[in-house]
């Protein structure tokens, strides 16, 4: 039999592959029988790979079981498949073509065959196509069913203007095309690292933490190691748990743990970067071809859900966190307190208010470096959330930073500001200018601040009547003319 001049008349990337079924019904490894000379995927091995034969075990050089599923499925029901995945760095489009032995072997010989070795041999012819970019024409070659189910799963994640809820209703869809017991969705943050484990119910930070404890590592650290359990494929459609043992033998002990029988992962990538997977277990292994098409349309769409979440959270963070000092920024202290004055948010029955201005800062600039003050900033705050870390701090600008602290008593603020304090004297460079002043419903907040923003700069010139060797701007013989 001749494959190489058999596939050489086919265009494209194409390869042939054979498998047996064995008397009992199971099905042999499969082989890899020969391919074209356009397939890069084979050109470009490396050195080191094992020299190619006619029929050499296709895991010599890859391990792909969705690959292999679709294989043993077109071959054995003579029916002829599609998928197009978002795997090995890009988008892959594959027919997977049941065919005879090629060659003149006529159906009679190969039943004899079969008769006399106790096992049958099928054939499979894989054409495939691979671009950096999605095309939506490959996106919309669908069955009517697996369209119907993509649709309503789009329609969940949109039904709702809030990210978590939208997860959740398509969590709920995918279990049911699935036909699981349980399904999750897991994003995953790539910049922030921030992951968050979404059932049907709703964010689920508790099982979250348990399953961190169980795996033994961090949210984002279980999210590098599914990547690497999945081993470049888009995802793993497994009817038992056997792939897993071997992969990932502490993931497998917390699957069976939790009876887990199978399972679903399937990584849902944005612009081939990573935002999460789609989590699902104890599924209906009968539906496993309608799921991966379902799947493979539907991560596309929750793709840009969630990058565009992503996306917009960090240009929230962006606006309302102090690049510098991670505290928040004046831009969100002005909306709190718009909020606060226009009732948006409910003005608490008592509130704090706190100045704290860094002495000395414009003498380290100015005698260090702008270096050596931005560490004394970040360490200034880092003082600040060790004392004030279960209320709102934001760093007003420059030196200046305002806390904010709902249903806080004198008492209580006394406490803290003292904590503040020690801390500060502990150490050979910090040191505030603190100012306070309490409100409540009746009072207006906006004079309660400029009250506490007050006192905060009658606290600073005391401190400097008290050390004028640091006060820089009584130094006007230098020309320093400039506040601190």
């Amino acid at each position: 039999m001749d494959f190489k001049s058999w596939i050489e008349n086919v265009e494209g990337m194409a390869s042939i592959y054979s498998f047996d079924v064995l008397p009992d019904g199971s099905y042999s490894e499969i082989r890899l029988m020969e391919y074209n000379s356009d397939n890069f995927f084979m050109m470009s091995l490396p050195p080191e790979a094992p020299k190619f034969y006619p029929g050499i075990p296709y895991r010599t050089y890859f391990t792909d079981l969705n690959f292999e599923n679709f294989v043993y499925k077109s071959a054995t029901s003579h029916e002829p498949l599609y998928s197009y995945v978002n795997a090995r760095g890009g988008w892959i489009k594959g027919l997977y073509l049941p065919i005879s032995e090629p060659g003149t072997v006529s159906v009679e010989v190969n039943k004899q065959r079969a008769e006399n070795s106790g096992k049958k041999t099928y054939y499979c012819l894989y054409v495939v196509h691979f671009a950096p970019d999605v095309t939506s024409d490959s996106m919309t070659q669908r069955s009517t069913e697996v369209s119907n189910a993509v649709i309503n799963i789009s329609i969940r994640l949109h039904e709702t203007q809030d990210f978590f809820k939208a997860m959740a209703a398509a969590a709920g869809e995918i279990r049911s095309v699935c036909g699981a017991q349980i399904c999750s969705i897991y994003t995953v943050d790539t910049d922030s690292h921030k992951c968050f484990f979404i059932n049907e119910e709703g964010v689920q930070k508790e099982r979250l933490e348990a399953f961190t404890v169980e795996m033994g590592c961090s949210p984002y650290e279980i999210a590098l190691r599914w990547e690497e359990d999945l081993a470049m494929s888009d995802c793993l459609l497994l009817d038992d748990l056997s792939v897993i043992e071997q992969r990932d033998p502490v993931w497998y002990k917390s699957l069976c743990d939790h009876e887990i029988r199978n399972i679903i992962l399937y990584a849902v990538r944005f612009n081939q970067m990573l935002v999460g997977f789609i989590w699902a277990a104890n599924y209906d292994t009968s539906k496993m071809m309608k799921i991966k098409e379902t799947l493979e349309l539907a991560t596309f769409v929750i793709a840009a859900v969630i990058a565009n979440n992503q996306l917009v959270s960090r240009l929230e963070e962006k606006s309302s966190t102090d690049g510098l000092t991670r505290l928040g920024s004046r831009n969100a202290l002005n909306e709190r307190v718009d909020r606060l004055v226009s009732g948006t948010d409910e003005l608490p029955d008592r509130i704090g208010i706190v100045y704290a201005d860094i002495n000395g800062l414009k003498r380290v600039n100015d005698s260090e470096g702008h270096d050596a003050g931005d560490r004394l900033l970040k360490k200034a705050a880092a003082l600040l959330k060790a004392s004030f870390g279960d209320h709102e701090i934001y760093r007003a600008g420059g030196d200046e930073f305002v806390m904010i602290c709902p249903e806080t008593d004198e008492d209580e603020l006394e406490r803290l500001l003292s904590q503040l304090r020690a801390l500060a004297d502990s150490t050979q460079d910090v040191s505030f200018a603190l100012g306070t002043c309490f409100c409540d419903k009746d009072n207006d907040i906006v004079r309660a601040m400029q009250t506490a923003d007050d006192n905060m700069y009658k606290d600073k010139q005391d401190y400097y009547r008290r050390h004028p060797e640091k006060d820089r701007r009584n130094r006007k013989r230098s020309g320093d003319q400039q506040t601190d």
